[in-house]
Order: C-alpha cells, then structure tokens, then sequence
C-alpha cells in the first residue's frame, strides 16, 4: 500500500503543478488585460483548488502509513536533528497544508469578489504564494536538503 501511494503521490504531483501553472496563467492574464471572468475560469478556479485538495489527501494518506514518518514521531528526540527525517516527518507536510490553505483561501475570496478583475487578482496573488511554497518543499532530486528523489517513480 505504501510503495502505491507513494507513486501515485509522486506522479500526481505533476498534475498539480500543471494546473496550478494553468491556473495561473489564465489569472494573471484575466488580471493584466482585465479580461472577463468566465465560466471557464471558475471551472479552472474550482478544479485547481480540488486537484490540490486531492493531492494532500493523498500525501495524508502517505503520512500516516510512512515508514520514515512513524521512525520520526516515535523516536523524535533524535530524529528532529536528521534532515532527511525532519523533512518528511514536519517540514514537508507542514508546508504543503500551508500551500493547501493558501490555494483554498484564494478560491474562496476569490468567488465572492464582485469585479472580474478582484477575482483574478486574488487567485493570482494567493495561487503565486501556494505555489512558491509548493516549490520550495518538494523532494526534488537536485535538493541539497533531502536524499535524491526521482522526478517520477514506478508503480
């Protein structure tokens, strides 16, 4: 169950990065041209905010069955000095529910603005900070701070 859901966490994270970059894309071009804000954009601002939801029930999942995750919170006196094993045990989940509230407020605020150009303004501007913090605490495989990851693991 674990190696499953670790791929399936590990591959889907590239559809969350595709339609957070989407997303994004036609916010700040809503914004900037103060273009109209379409049925095609609430779709797109409900499907990111769902696909980031789907994402983090996913990395939940994950958190509760890791092997690495139970070493850290039983032994976590020594654990919390090991970087790899703080990563994954508080850091990453941490940031990545922060990046989930970002992404979700922005929804929310954003639907109940009255003027199309608010609304893309503040998907933009909250989506932008959900996916900085996104960015920064992936395992990417060239991060010096946690053990080389893979861009995609296998099933």
């Amino acid at each position: 169950m674990y190696s499953i859901l670790l791929s399936l966490h590990s591959t889907f994270r590239w559809i969350v990065l595709f339609t957070i970059a989407y997303a994004l894309y036609r916010n700040y071009y809503g914004w900037f041209t103060k273009d109209i804000y379409t049925e095609r954009d609430n779709f797109i601002r409900h499907s990111t905010a769902t696909i980031v939801h789907i994402q983090f029930l996913i990395g939940l999942c994950l958190y509760f069955i890791s092997p690495i995750v139970n070493y850290f919170l039983h032994h976590f006196k020594e654990a919390i000095h090991e970087r790899d094993l703080r990563f994954f045990g508080m850091e990453h989940s941490l940031m990545m529910l922060t990046s989930v509230i970002c992404i979700t407020i922005g929804s929310m605020v954003s639907k109940r603005k009255s003027s199309d150009t608010e609304k893309f303004k503040t998907m933009a501007i909250w989506t932008s900070i959900g996916l900085l913090i996104i960015l920064v605490n992936v395992p990417w495989p060239f991060s010096p701070f946690t053990a080389n990851r893979p861009y995609l693991r296998g099933f």
